[in-house]
């Protein structure tokens, strides 16, 4: 394992050049002064730059309204970074008592403790289910650990991942620069046959969707005439597809799925209609 590590290590000191060592130095202070490379629980500890940290939040849309929290925290700095630089509450896990501590006093010195918490805790059993926004650096075996978990979480929550993707979870946008970093937004479970009841008068109408990740396609079905949906899209919790009706007729179709409802709009060309309808 610790041979992995320091491949892990060589890897991202390859990929993110100089921009490693960014600004570490000012990260310790005379109770503790951490060094590149030192052994963690999981990883070992390689900080994060700082102007990839920017690209990462601002890619994650951080704002004073969100909640975010940071996994694997070591000093602090991206959770600091998310307080100072956007105005957001943050939450940073680290595993080390001694660079927990330490996260925390950098928060005082950047004059943000009152939006940034860093604790002593592990990412698998401390519980980050409020997170609207979730950055993390860890080695990609850690990140598939932790993917049902973010998965679960509420549809549109934010993942801002330093370095490693999620598996065979696309991610939503790649960042190339000044750093390699993954964004992804959480997706609703839409998978299985919907019942959609219109407004107007309308023929039975069903809707039966797959999924993989933000991924979807399916078929809708109104009386006996079924047709595949057209460039179907999943943001969060908001669905988006096309159709052709029995006229040849293109309509639109938005909607917001919330648990096991969904809710909606279909334009046409002259058609507009609002449903509502539950999964089978």
């Amino acid at each position: 394992m610790k041979i992995l590590k320091y491949l892990v290590l060589l890897l991202s000191i390859i990929v993110m050049g100089a921009s490693i060592a960014q600004n570490t130095s000012d990260q310790g202070d005379d109770q503790f002064s951490p060094s590149v490379g030192q052994d963690g629980k999981d990883v070992i500890w390689v900080p994060t730059g700082n102007e990839l940290i920017i690209k990462m939040l601002q890619t994650a849309q951080v704002s004073p309204k969100d909640l975010v929290y940071d996994l694997g925290a070591g000093d602090g700095k991206i959770a600091i970074s998310a307080a100072k630089d956007f105005g957001a509450r943050a939450v940073g896990i680290e595993y080390n008592e001694s660079m927990a501590a330490l996260g925390q006093r950098n928060a005082v010195r950047a004059g943000v403790a009152d939006k940034v918490k860093i604790i002593q805790g592990d990412i698998f059993k401390e519980d980050f289910s409020k997170a609207s926004v979730v950055t993390l650096y860890l080695l990609p075996e850690l990140n598939l650990k932790l993917r049902p978990t973010i998965l679960k979480m509420k549809p549109g929550t934010r993942v801002v991942s330093h370095a490693f993707t999620m598996g065979d979870w696309e991610a939503d946008i790649e960042i190339d620069k000044p750093g390699k970093a993954y964004y992804w937004k959480v997706p609703a479970n839409v998978v299985g046959e919907w019942t959609l009841d219109y407004s107007a008068p309308q023929t039975k109408t069903t809707l039966s969707l797959v999924q993989h990740f933000q991924r979807i396609g399916g078929m809708l079905t109104i009386g006996r005439n079924t047709q595949p949906i057209i460039n179907p899209k999943l943001d969060g919790n908001k669905l988006q597809f096309g159709y052709l009706d029995a006229k040849n007729n293109y309509h639109t179709v938005r909607a917001t799925v919330t648990d096991s409802t969904i809710k909606g709009e279909d334009r046409g060309d002259t058609i507009y209609n609002e449903f509502s309808g539950k999964r089978n």
